[in-house]
């Protein structure tokens, strides 16, 4: 007999806002306590400490405007935010600071969040959606120096960027990046040649979310549909469709694989989020608190395994908090 599915372990509230996007620093060197960083509508960033489970800082440097994406540099001290305010944020918290060492203005009006990828120790790839519609461009960071701009061949129409993956197979290989349209496909670019590799339509609505498995070569991608497409890219780089899971309501905001690879999560617009194994997308849990869309999902880093956690966020201001390591 399949278990009920568990209540979240705790609630995190106080954002007064929509909370639109989540990242966990818990694993990592440094010793200390474990934060979960939230971005919300309102324009502020709160540092979340998982064992008072209170905010200990909040950060404003997006002007009152949402801040749709938080990624971590390389340790918790080194944070990302991107906002509405068309502005992307490099922020230093060591010794308590809350400064913005670095902001880029991307000229882009959309909701395409960036992406990330550590080329290395104080490098970074990151790929965004640029002025012109179409348009991917990715930037080096800290230094801001242009990489390429990617633009799809004339005709063919593919609408604006989505959602975004930079990904490599192994540390020496070239970066890649995976890019969602407007038009329901899935495109994978090569950067150093600045072309498409491979076009797949996954989806006849925009692909709201997308992650992707650079060891097993398998992604995953949601829209405002009733269906996950999975897919995989072979040897010549080609992708193709692997297979597609009905869902019982439509809409998916978010999607996310856990680090094991082992089971992953999905934020639906019917307030809930789901589980899934990775291995089969078996249905594992609907984990249902929420009493709004739920805008996004992040797995903790920790290196625990039986301390992993799952955070939700969602339109209700309210960031649910679930233990399922043990459950699945």
């Amino acid at each position: 007999m399949a278990l009920p599915p568990p209540d979240p372990q705790f609630v995190l509230r106080g954002t007064s806002a929509a909370v639109h996007t989540l990242r966990f620093s818990c694993g990592g060197q440094e010793p200390g306590i474990p934060v979960l960083f939230s971005g919300s509508e309102n324009g502020l960033i709160h540092v979340w400490n998982l064992k008072t489970h209170r905010v200990d800082t909040a950060l404003d440097g997006h002007g009152g405007r949402s801040v749709y994406c938080v990624e971590i540099m390389g340790g918790k001290n080194r944070l990302l935010s991107q906002g509405r305010d068309q502005r992307i944020c490099l922020w230093d918290l060591a010794e308590g600071r809350t400064s913005v060492t670095l902001s880029v203005f991307t000229e882009n009006v959309g909701f395409c969040r960036c992406s990330l990828l550590k080329e290395t120790q104080g490098r970074w790839l990151m790929a965004m959606a640029a002025k012109a519609p179409e348009e991917v461009q990715v930037l080096e960071l800290p230094s801001k120096t242009s990489v390429c701009t990617l633009k799809p061949e004339v005709g063919a129409k593919l609408g604006m960027p989505m959602c975004l993956k930079l990904w490599q197979h192994n540390c020496g290989s070239q970066p890649l990046l995976l890019a969602g349209y407007e038009d329901g496909s899935v495109v994978l670019w090569n950067l150093s040649m600045g072309k498409a590799l491979s076009r797949l339509v996954c989806h006849q609505e925009p692909v709201m979310s997308l992650d992707f498995d650079s060891k097993k070569a398998k992604g995953i991608s949601g829209s405002s549909e009733k269906v996950l497409s999975i897919w995989s890219l072979n040897e010549q780089q080609n992708l193709q469709v692997f297979k597609t899971q009905e869902l019982v309501n439509a809409g998916i905001s978010d999607i996310t694989i856990r680090p094991d690879k082992k089971i992953l999560a999905t934020a639906g617009w019917d307030h809930r989020i789901r589980i899934f194994g990775w291995k089969k997308l078996k249905p594992l849990a609907v984990l249902d608190y929420h009493t709004a869309t739920v805008h996004c999902v992040s797995f903790s880093d920790h290196k625990n395994p039986s301390e992993r956690l799952l955070a939700a966020g969602s339109k209700d201001h309210r960031i649910s908090i679930w233990s399922i390591y043990t459950q699945t």
